[in-house]
C-alpha cells in the first residue's frame, strides 16, 4: 500500500517541479492569449539547490519566434517592461517569475496559446548549461494592471 501511495504521488507531483542538476523549476505555466495576439509570458519559480549563484542568459520555445527576459520597473508613475541580459538564482536560493516582476517574454507566437495546451521552454545558462521543461498554458487573473511596453 505504501509503494502504491508515493507512486501516486510521485505521478501527481511531476508537473510541478522539474529538476536537472542543481536548479528546480516550480509551477511553471504560460498565459493564455486571444487567437489573433503576438505576445504572451511565461513564469515559474526557480529553485537553486547549489552553492554558486547561476544565471540564465538566453531561453527558447517552439511557440515564439523571439523570447527574452524581462523585468518591471516603476518609472515614475508608470511600470515598464524592460528586457535584461540575465535573471539570477542565488545559491541555495530561488527566484521568482511572475506577472510584474520578472518574466519570460515570448514574441511573434506561432499560434495563439489556449488554455489546456502545454508549451516547452529550454533556459541557458552563462555555464553554458541547458535545461528544458514544460510549462501549462493558463488563464491569467484578468484584473492584472496594463504595463508599458516599451523596450527603452
Amino acid at each position: 500500500m505504501k509503494l502504491k501511495a508515493l507512486a501516486l504521488a510521485g505521478i501527481l507531483l511531476a508537473p510541478l517541479a522539474h529538476a536537472k542538476g542543481d536548479i528546480m523549476v516550480h509551477d511553471a505555466y504560460a498565459r493564455a492569449t486571444p487567437p489573433s495576439a503576438a505576445n504572451s509570458a511565461v513564469f515559474t519559480t526557480l529553485m537553486n539547490h547549489s552553492d554558486k549563484e547561476r544565471s540564465i542568459v538566453s531561453a527558447t520555445t517552439p511557440a515564439a519566434g523571439k523570447v527574452e527576459l524581462h523585468d518591471v520597473i516603476m518609472d515614475g508613475d508608470v511600470m515598464k517592461m524592460r528586457q535584461v541580459q540575465t535573471i539570477a538564482i542565488p545559491a541555495n536560493g530561488q527566484v521568482e517569475l511572475k506577472p510584474g516582476s520578472l518574466h519570460i517574454m515570448l514574441f511573434d507566437l506561432k499560434d495563439g496559446l489556449k488554455e489546456g495546451e502545454q508549451i516547452s521552454m529550454t533556459l541557458t545558462f552563462a555555464n553554458g548549461e541547458t535545461q528544458t521543461f514544460d510549462a501549462p498554458v493558463k488563464k491569467v487573473m484578468s484584473g492584472m494592471k496594463k504595463m508599458n511596453h516599451d523596450h527603452h
